[in-house]
């Protein structure tokens, strides 16, 4: 039964509401549904926004009716996969949220070294399939986000030096379009939409499945390194970080040291360089090329050991609990003595407790890529930066704010999948100029009226 909607929502949208719950394999969430306050919630806390329709999809179909009735009532309609977005873009006051949660079927083929994914599937999980076969995908650096928005971002994560990023590695992708069609976007397939996909976010569909090619690894070396946080240290890390071979990728993160059980007591809350390793190679060569980042100063706690790839996502404990979360940041070409010297300023002179200072050197094969090969255009970047906070009072917020106002002339362009609650301001970091008038012509020929539009929008080309 085709949706006939009269000028407001009346009669016909609650006949319209039961044909479309009816046809539904997945589910229709609605106000004063018992459940409805736990699926309306995000990831982050501090986004609170209520939903008039949310439809937790079980398939590519239900995907569909959704994107047509939320079309046929000019409704705003959010997407999302896991909820992790900063800016709480998987949800919107009114309209109708697609959950695309319970689509995280996981398909390997390990003779083509190939998965196919749905977007509810989480890095973790996907690690756990494919490395049941020795194999593995490079996607993002926390276990629960699921790969709808990791991967049309671009997906930086643990790999990227020596694999690249999660697009580089994309077959062809399934999607619902704004006119409710399923296309699949390839090389060869609706080329312009699939060079646009890569790194443009979600203005352009609804994925609802991905083929990837895969990398075969068996062990890592990997886990946490805990240093002394001085500006020797963190300069030799970062030069280190960039010229290591590249099977290393790292991310390295200032913050107050947590109380755990293997840190001395003495250390509680001090602040420290927490660096997350990953060695894709031989353990043993992994050792040698891991040993000078411990020889940058007498670890607190040196926690790398050889295990499966995706044990790696355990170290992150309970990642996939709700909390609050301010967070600014951008690309770097360098990081300077000046920065570093802000950097540790801002460490040791007020330093938030809830507050953490991300870097994370990139390099490697993310930049044998030409930056206009797909929509991600920030391949010639060396760090990207990330300023985040935890807590919920207005002075952690303010922490965020000031520490960003005496480091952002240091950047330049920002990834898709950090911007916080920034609004449309910072679309121009996003994509350059020219990035940005080739989505916008691709908007125009695929969602012209930008129905996608609950994202770092994309104006469709006039």
């Amino acid at each position: 039964m085709a949706l006939t909607p009269e000028t407001t929502i009346g009669t016909a949208a609650d006949a319209d509401l039961a044909v479309l719950e009816a046809r539904l394999l997945g589910r229709l969430i609605r106000p004063g549904d018992r459940d409805y306050d736990e699926a309306r919630q995000v990831v982050h806390t501090l986004v609170d926004r209520r939903s008039d329709y949310i439809v937790r999809a079980a398939d590519a179909a239900d995907v569909l009716r959704a994107v047509e009735f939320a079309r046929a009532y000019s409704l705003p309609l959010a997407v999302r996969s896991s909820g992790h977005s900063f800016a709480g873009l998987g949800t919107v006051d009114g309209g109708v949220v697609v959950d695309l949660s319970k689509m995280n079927a996981i398909s390997v083929d390990p003779r083509r070294r190939t998965v196919w994914a749905q977007p509810g599937a989480t890095s973790s999980e996907l690690a756990a399939a494919t490395q049941a076969h020795g194999l593995v995908l490079s996607t993002g650096d926390t276990g629960s986000v699921a790969l709808g928005g990791l991967t049309t971002g671009g997906g930086i994560g643990l790999l990227s030096r020596k694999f690249g990023l999660a697009i580089d590695h994309l077959r062809s992708v399934e999607l619902v379009s704004a006119d409710s069609r399923l296309i699949v976007a390839s090389a060869t397939q609706h080329p312009d939409l699939f060079w646009a996909i890569r790194g443009g976010g979600g203005n352009f569909g609804v994925v609802t499945g991905f083929e990837f090619d895969l990398e075969p690894v068996g062990t890592i070396l990997g886990g946490a390194l805990l240093l002394p946080a001085t500006i020797d240290v963190i300069r030799r890390f970062a030069d280190y970080a960039l010229t290591a071979p590249d099977e290393l990728t790292t991310i390295g993160t200032l913050m107050r040291t947590p109380p755990l059980p293997m840190v001395p007591a003495e250390m509680h809350g001090k602040p420290a360089l927490v660096i997350l390793a990953c060695y894709a190679g031989d353990p043993t060569e992994g050792q040698r090329i891991i040993q000078p980042l411990r020889d940058l100063a007498e670890p607190i706690a040196d926690l790398i050991h050889p295990m499966p790839y995706a044990d790696i996502y355990k170290l992150g404990g309970a990642e996939g609990q709700r909390t609050p979360v301010t967070t600014k940041g951008g690309f770097m070409h360098e990081l300077t003595d000046g920065v570093i010297d802000m950097l540790v300023e801002n460490l040791y002179d007020g330093f938030d407790p809830f507050a953490m200072i991300q870097l994370r050197p990139l390099g490697g094969a993310i930049t044998r890529i030409p930056n206009d090969a797909m929509a991600f255009a920030h391949r010639d970047k060396a760090f990207a930066l990330s300023l985040i906070n935890l807590g919920v009072e207005r002075e952690n917020q303010q922490w965020v704010d000031r520490t960003w106002d005496t480091l952002k002339a240091h950047t330049s362009g920002v990834y898709v999948n950090f911007v916080g609650d920034e609004g449309q301001r910072r679309i121009a970091d996003v994509y350059p100029a020219e990035t940005y008038a080739r989505l916008a012509e691709v908007k125009r020929r695929y969602d012209p009226t930008n129905l996608f539009s609950i994202n770092l929008n994309v104006a469709p080309a006039e």
